[in-house]
């Protein structure tokens, strides 16, 4: 296998989005980043869910979904002191990017990356996440806590590339916040979370470049949660001003999101200079952020709540030898990152990872070849022991972090009851993971049994209806939305004496959760702050949504319509909403309202594919076939997987006459969903024409007479 470049930097911005990055390269304000653009490729990477960082950056870092690499939240019991820990680089279970080039031979560093603690012991550099962080004053000892760099020759020389916050100084602040002097630090916290925030990607950096400067490298990763952890803190203060934000902070704080991407163009620069031409620099995000109407008015109350603010597209961005020049990719995901790095470097792409290698990135298609698994491979990896300890002192240092980010609450004396919320929190994170992979039944098995050890947790029934809905277990499903729609949670218990301040558990609350400055909490979801009447159950328009796609399922389309038209008098941003409304409209032949309630959806969110697709197929049923096309395109574009979004793609193609164009949507359509019976009619039919392929034609038409055949056999008499 051909090797497509001598060395590979991997930069990691954990948030980052091209919402907000797009205004400033038109500004000409983060020169670094457009002149990548322009001398590569870029485009969406879309995320996995739960949207949780530790997740997902241990998906980016070794192709595979969280189910096959075991980092599943921020929390895991600790089978050795018999309490909790955090996620640590112990906890995933299979080799990361720079294990199997260790592997290989080749001289791999790490910086930072998420549940990167203690460092592996690689062909290389490793700093781990705990690095950056002041567990102390600055005036005192300041010491690495054990296992925070490999090799241990070198920790000294990186304890002396950290910043404390105690370091930055008014020349750092006031170009961020001018008006720096007005705030109230007694009252207003926001200038000390700058400094921990600036300073720890300070320190990340100054590591990074170090190693750039002094040890020769063939593959270097490096993260920085800058641009969460500022946009958590700060987005509410973004323009345009929120409604409820007060003004005077507004104008303290206003620029602070725009300045932390300017800030990460610098810190770019300085990299690729270092890393030199030979490198193929490759930049991405584990999922975007909410900076415009979509920011959400609350935070729900519930572990991983401020989740919501996190958007499911991140970035990507390319450049190097063998690579396209000024080139949009579209349909990649974060999985297909590690599979992209390895062919760089020639290696085989295995068989169980979830992602692919982004070929329309290359100039040249690179030749990919493939082995079942690296960790079938023998050979040293810079593992740890799976059963290595975490030093106590760090592992409380991981926590306390943890809870000044708001990932979790102040962990409980109650060992044991820690344990079981760890547990249940790693158990529905991973239902999660198997209903973004469609792995329904397995995710109905978890939620079941959550749902039945903690009934007054709803966001597990909702999850087990969504699971019974998808396997077609409908009277299930609207059995439990019914028990939703008038169910009042129990009012927490009195807290006992002595126990103020107190959790009752470690709960994670979300990935960089840190509540933003100056604003309160809000301790209700956007569709719970509507107060109905006493006596009235509060209106959960999420539960009229399920509601309505049951009601739909069953064929009862009135009904559904009136489900659905009452969950968006509740919450008119309900994600999905607007696009069951569609779909609804357009199977009552009502073409104008389903036109404009995906149109509406797309006002909502320009990004998502699903709108686009569907108005694609209003555009084909009003025979405006080019506009069809048009929205076919954006849709697969936006989302690779989607198989009826290349289906109506090649239906509109077809009528266009672009015929070879038609097949290839079309092939591309049942290699996805292979009993769509209508695309291997199509096909069979394309075939057939002058210049075809009968061939082919003779083996589609076949396959649609058989899937045919099949579902006559399952019609009811």
């Amino acid at each position: 296998m051909k090797v497509l470049a001598k060395k590979v930097l991997l930069i990691g911005w954990d948030a980052a989005d091209w919402k907000v990055i797009n205004p400033l390269l038109d500004q000409g304000l983060m020169p670094t980043l457009e002149d990548m653009v322009d001398h590569g490729v870029m485009g969406n990477l879309a995320t996995l869910r739960p949207i949780l960082s530790p997740m997902l950056w241990n998906s980016i870092a070794t192709g595979k979904r969280p189910d096959k690499h075991g980092i599943l939240g921020f929390m895991e019991p600790d089978p050795q002191t018999g309490g909790v820990r955090p996620v640590t680089s112990t906890s995933r279970k299979v080799k990361a990017l720079w294990n199997i080039l260790t592997q290989r031979g080749y001289k791999a560093h790490v910086l930072g990356w998420f549940a990167g603690h203690p460092a592996e012991p690689i062909n290389g550099i490793s700093v781990s996440d705990l690095f950056p962080y002041a567990v102390g004053p600055l005036e005192k000892d300041w010491p690495l806590p054990p296992g925070a760099v490999h090799p241990e020759c070198l920790r000294e020389t990186f304890a002396g590339l950290r910043m404390h916050p105690a370091e930055v100084t008014e020349a750092a602040i006031l170009p961020w916040i001018p008006r720096a002097a007005e705030v109230d630090q007694e009252k207003d916290k926001g200038l000390q979370s700058f400094a921990k925030i600036l300073s720890e990607n300070c320190s990340i950096h100054n590591a990074a470049t170090w190693i750039l400067q002094n040890e020769p490298w063939d593959f270097m990763a490096v993260y920085y949660n800058g641009i969460d952890h500022f946009c958590h803190g700060f987005m509410h203060f973004h323009p345009p001003r929120m409604e409820g934000i007060p003004e005077d902070r507004y104008e303290i704080y206003k620029d602070v999101v725009n300045g932390a991407y300017r800030f990460h163009d610098m810190m770019l620069q300085t990299l690729i200079d270092l890393a030199g031409p030979e490198a193929t620099v490759l930049l991405v995000s584990d999922h975007g952020f909410h900076s415009d109407h979509l920011r959400p008015r609350g935070i729900p109350a519930e572990p991983a709540g401020p989740a919501v603010q996190h958007r499911p597209f991140g970035v990507i961005c390319m450049r190097g030898a063998n690579i396209k020049q000024d080139e949009r990719i579209y349909g990649a995901t974060l999985l297909d990152v590690t599979p992209t790095v390895l062919s760089l470097f020639g290696l085989p792409v295995a068989n169980d990872m979830d992602g692919r290698v982004l070929v329309q990135a290359f100039e040249e298609p690179p030749h990919i070849e493939r082995i079942s698994s690296w960790e079938d491979e023998p050979g040293e990896c810079g593992m740890h022991p799976a059963d290595l300890r975490m030093d106590p002192a760090a592992a409380q240092a991981v926590l306390e972090q943890f809870v000044a980010l708001g990932y979790i609450q102040p962990p409980s004396k109650d060992q044991a009851k820690a344990v079981d919320v760890a547990v249940r929190e790693q158990n529905y994170n991973l239902a999660r993971v198997y209903l973004d992979s469609r792995r329904y039944h397995e995710a109905a098995r978890l939620l079941e049994d959550l749902a039945k050890k903690w009934p007054d947790e709803v966001r597990f029934a909702q999850h087990l209806a969504q699971s019974y809905l998808a396997v077609g277990r409908r009277s299930e499903a609207k059995e439990i939305l019914l028990k939703l729609m008038t169910y009042e949670p129990k009012p927490p218990a009195p807290a006992k004496q002595g126990d103020a301040g107190e959790a009752d558990a470690v709960e994670p609350a979300a990935a960089e959760d840190a509540t933003p400055v100056g604003v309160e909490r809000e301790e209700a979801s956007p569709e719970e702050m509507a107060v109905p009447p006493t006596g009235t159950p509060k209106p959960r328009p999420w539960a009229d949504l399920l509601m309505g796609i049951i009601q739909f399922e069953e064929g009862k389309m009135d009904d559904a319509l009136v489900s659905l038209l009452k969950a968006e008098q509740f919450d008119p941003r309900l994600p999905d909403l607007h696009l069951r409304i569609g779909e609804t409209y357009l199977r009552l032949r009502r073409t104008g309202d389903a036109e404009r309630a995906f149109q509406r959806a797309i006002e909502i969110d320009g990004d998502s594919p699903e709108a686009h697709m569907g108005l694609a197929l209003v555009r084909l049923r009003q025979r405006r076939n080019q506009e069809a096309a048009e929205q076919g395109l954006i849709a697969v574009g936006l989302q690779h997987f989607l198989p009826l979004g290349h289906f109506y793609l090649g239906v509109a193609l077809a009528r266009l006459a672009h015929r070879e164009r038609a097949a290839l949507a079309f092939e591309t359509s049942v290699s996805m969903l292979p009993g769509l019976l209508a695309g291997h009619r199509w096909l069979a039919a394309l075939y057939t024409q002058p210049g075809g392929d009968p061939e082919k034609a003779a083996r589609h038409r076949s396959i649609y007479l058989q899937l045919r055949r099949q579902r006559q056999s399952r019609a009811p008499a």
